[in-house]
């Protein structure tokens, strides 16, 4: 797609996204985009916001390219490759703690790169303590963000896939950003009868415009970060049609006591 060739960040343009060195470079685009780092901001106060006032500590999936750590000092950052700066490598199927010791998982961008989700629940549903979290931020299905995701995203986008498994073509590579939707929407009785454990406690949907006209991670800026007030403003008038619009959704799911 022509446009899409265009709108391609320099620094991200034909990289490997499965080479560790294309997450360094993606977090030093966060960085200088004041406009983007201004979203992954908000979402992480967000997330900060929905972790109980309790013992354990709190692990991040996927942290390389970001900046959580500044805003949950106590953070255990990991990461799926080598990245400068994270505490451990892991990929979420096996996780390095104790029994009932966490007291919340959190991620951005994360969870739709977990070919084997009910592996992954199984580990937190282990590993997290009653009147704990998962906090996640993650791709949504409505009609304007399939529009979207389909014509101007890299990654698979298929909320007609019948499974919530899919091939594990490589570390980040593989994805499907339709899984948020299908494991807690479309299938949330199935998630419900098999994870009953965990409590769909919130699901905020948010978003339509402000992270496309960022131009996210791998595409160029079509706004200055002085205008991230204004798109945000917009999109909270915007609220009430946000089953339509939205691209984005804030998950909390809440362990049992």
């Amino acid at each position: 797609m022509i446009i899409k060739k265009w709108l391609a960040h320099p620094l991200t343009r034909g990289l490997n996204i499965d080479d560790p060195f294309t997450t360094e470079k993606r977090k030093l685009i966060i960085h200088k985009k004041k406009f983007l780092r201004q979203i992954y901001l908000e979402w992480y106060k967000n997330i900060s916001l929905e972790l109980p006032n309790c013992d354990g500590a709190v692990l991040e999936l996927g942290s390389g390219a970001g900046f959580l750590r500044d805003i949950i000092p106590e953070l255990v950052t990991s990461e799926i490759l080598p990245c400068p700066g994270v505490d451990i490598i892991l990929d979420g199927y096996e996780l390095p703690f104790s029994d009932n010791s966490l007291r919340g998982i959190v991620m951005t961008d994360v969870f739709h790169h977990l070919p084997q989700p009910r592996i992954f629940f199984k580990e937190a549903t282990r590993c997290v303590k009653a009147g704990g979290v998962i906090v996640m931020i993650e791709p949504w299905v409505t009609t304007w963000s399939q529009f979207i995701y389909t014509r101007l995203h890299h990654e698979p986008f298929r909320p007609d896939a019948e499974e919530w498994e899919f091939p594990s073509t490589g570390p980040l590579s593989a994805a499907n950003g339709a899984l948020p939707w299908i494991v807690f929407q479309r299938d949330r009785v199935q998630f419900e009868h098999e994870f009953p454990q965990w409590q769909i406690q919130k699901i905020d949907l948010d978003m339509p415009f402000s992270y496309l006209v960022s131009g996210g991670i791998s595409l160029r800026s079509l706004m200055p970060g002085c205008s991230f007030g204004l798109w945000r403003r917009v999109e909270n008038l915007l609220k009430p049609w946000m089953d339509h619009l939205a691209m984005f959704a804030l998950v909390v799911l809440q362990k049992a006591h």
